[in-house]
């Protein structure tokens, strides 16, 4: 599986190999302190398990990976690294286990995480609520005006929850909205899927990174032109575009894994800045394993 480009990412952006420079060496716990500022758990699902998984709060921390999954893949190359501390999007133990053997993968990944001396941090729908969430960049990189959440969270600001919905500056047709969305994520093997009129004027657009079929009744009410997510299933994709007016809100599919890792370089600028602020020196790098879990795709072409 080929490593991420990370040269999609904009200028200012943390890159695959920049670090992100203060000075004194925190605690794993203060550490958690700066990530609980930025992303505190109050704002993750009542379903989801955000927070420290594997890890000791004594522990001094010096280098910090961000990655959108805890596979082994990534495990290694933040042990490689030299990482104390391993920040995911996704959660390695989401539903409940009974063991943590290194008979299974996940029982493999914490034996490893241990070992090295590598925590493992989730920050996943309190990632995606929060103000400079998963969302929130990918309005950012559309260029959206007029944001807002398409879901408010429960216990947030008015401008937290799951979801964005904005303005583009001008009218685009979908074909040149949906190029553009192809550009700016990740190259994965799945591409980017469209439904809708190539040639159909969008403007208000509705953003979930992630999994986002479940919000298509907020989607509706946001009169949105175009909805950007990933994973989209048949039936609740196909049942979208019966009961469209005049064929919106179009629908583009896109890679789950590339819809979130254009949150990690602005995470990991916050994290880094949050900490300088406290007069921290910490690296933190984003990683450059494609977790993606296609591996190529057959399609019939044309345009």
């Amino acid at each position: 599986m080929e490593a991420v480009n990370t040269d999609i990412s904009d200028a200012d952006s943390v890159e695959e190999d920049e670090t992100v420079e203060a000075g004194g060496d925190p605690t794993l716990g203060q550490v958690l302190l700066a990530v609980e500022e930025l992303w505190p758990e109050s704002l993750a699902e009542d379903w989801d398990e955000v927070g420290l998984v594997v890890g000791r709060p004594t522990v001094p921390v010096t280098k910090v990976l961000f990655a959108v999954d805890p596979t082994l893949a990534v495990i290694d190359e933040a042990i490689e690294w030299g990482a104390e501390l391993l920040i995911t999007h996704h959660p390695l133990l989401l539903k409940g286990v009974n063991s943590v053997a290194a008979t299974s993968a996940k029982g493999l990944a914490v034996h490893r995480l241990i070992e090295a001396g590598t925590g493992l941090l989730t920050v996943h729908t309190n990632g995606d609520s929060a103000v400079g969430g998963v969302s929130d960049v990918l309005a950012d990189a559309f260029g959206l005006d007029n944001v807002e959440p398409l879901t408010r969270a429960a216990n947030g600001l008015p401008e937290e929850g799951i979801g964005r919905v904005g303005d583009l500056p001008e009218l685009e047709t979908l074909g040149d909205f949906a190029a553009r969305v192809f550009e700016m994520l990740p190259a994965v093997a799945g591409g980017v899927r469209v439904a809708g009129d190539k040639d159909g004027l969008v403007r208000r657009v509705a953003v979930c990174g992630g999994a986002g079929d479940s919000l298509f009744d907020a989607v509706r009410a946001s009169h949105a032109d175009v909805y950007v997510t990933a994973d989209m299933r048949h039936h609740p994709a196909s049942e979208a575009r019966e009961g469209a007016a005049n064929g919106r809100p179009y629908l583009i599919d896109v890679s789950h894994f590339a819809s979130e890792w254009l949150w990690l370089p602005a995470a990991a600028e916050a994290l880094g800045n949050v900490l300088a602020d406290q007069g921290y020196d910490v690296e933190i790098r984003v990683s450059s394993t494609n977790s993606d879990p296609w591996d190529f795709i057959l399609t019939p072409g044309g345009d």
